[in-house]
């Protein structure tokens, strides 16, 4: 069988950190999903990439592996199985699953003297879901389709209220299906937001443009103002430019701490479309003595 190089297969240094090895998995396994990537053979990498980062984040199989690797072994040497003192580290038994090269299985699979492979836990499926920034906050349920197996499968996950981009949602036993009696693995899916066309989320404040008018800027007035928890009532002082940054405290994302809300003034001019308009744009003119570009 071919000696399998799990660090250039994640493509970091022999000496990468715990994150770093989980950084590089996280960015290929995106990149590689078959339910994302359209490249040739994406399933394949994918799969590669789940069996090094399998070997790797568990300290003891990575510990085995790197003395079996300062042996001299390089990515697509020969390699005719573990010596006889091998210590394999942890059994893959336990936390692992199907779908593995016969290299990893030579190392972490637990075959016995016959060969035959005891009950494995499938393994952990990875993909994303995208969720509107509204169900993102008051929580609720999202249906997703997933490809598996060459069919395909509806699920309904529930979205915890408040979460935030990046984090994750687990469903226990929706992985890959387990081998030899073992119980199937989980999915896990990374959360990613939406656009909104009225909200921004910037850590735990929530951003948003409120258009008003000017002499509501000028004279100052009392307006609504939507937030993702329902609208309020918003004072702007007199005097206020467009650009100005008001404050909604605890209006923000959800949490121990809850965010703010910012709200960003832009002042809107209407069109004059009658010669009165236009009369008091002119007035306006000769009243004030002002110059916005000085």
């Amino acid at each position: 069988m071919e000696f399998k190089d799990y660090y250039e297969t994640l493509g970091v240094k022999s000496g990468a950190t715990d994150a770093e090895i989980k950084s590089a998995y996280r960015r290929l396994a995106r990149k590689y999903h078959p339910d994302v990537s359209k490249e040739a053979g994406a399933e394949e990498k994918f799969k590669a990439v789940n069996e090094a980062y399998e070997a790797l984040k568990d300290p003891t199989r990575r510990q085995a592996y790197d003395q079996l690797r300062a042996g001299g072994y390089r990515g697509g040497d020969e390699f005719r199985g573990p010596p006889p003192n091998w210590q394999r580290g942890t059994d893959f038994g336990e936390d692992g699953g199907a779908d593995f090269s016969d290299f990893f299985e030579s190392l972490f699979g637990g075959r016995g003297a016959g060969g035959r492979a005891g009950p494995r836990r499938g393994r952990d499926v990875h993909a994303q879901i995208a969720v509107d920034l509204t169900t993102a906050y008051h929580g609720g349920r999202q249906r997703i389709g997933l490809h598996d197996g060459g069919g395909e499968r509806t699920l309904e996950v529930r979205i915890p209220a408040g979460i935030a981009p990046g984090q994750q949602i687990r469903l226990a036993g929706q992985g890959g299906a387990g081998a030899h009696g073992g119980p199937a693995g989980d999915l896990i899916l990374e959360v990613g937001l939406r656009d909104d066309p009225r909200f921004r989320l910037e850590g735990r404040d929530v951003l948003t443009d409120l258009p008003v008018a000017p002499w509501e800027a000028a004279l100052g007035a009392t307006v609504t103002v939507p937030t993702l928890g329902g609208n309020v009532e918003l004072r702007i002082p007199a005097g206020s430019d467009g650009g100005r940054k008001m404050r909604l405290r605890g209006r923000g994302w959800p949490g121990k701490t809850p965010g703010d809300q910012i709200v960003t003034l832009t002042v809107r001019v209407p069109k004059a479309a009658t010669d009165a308009q236009r009369a008091l744009y002119e007035q306006m003119a000769k009243e004030f003595d002002f110059d916005p570009r000085a």
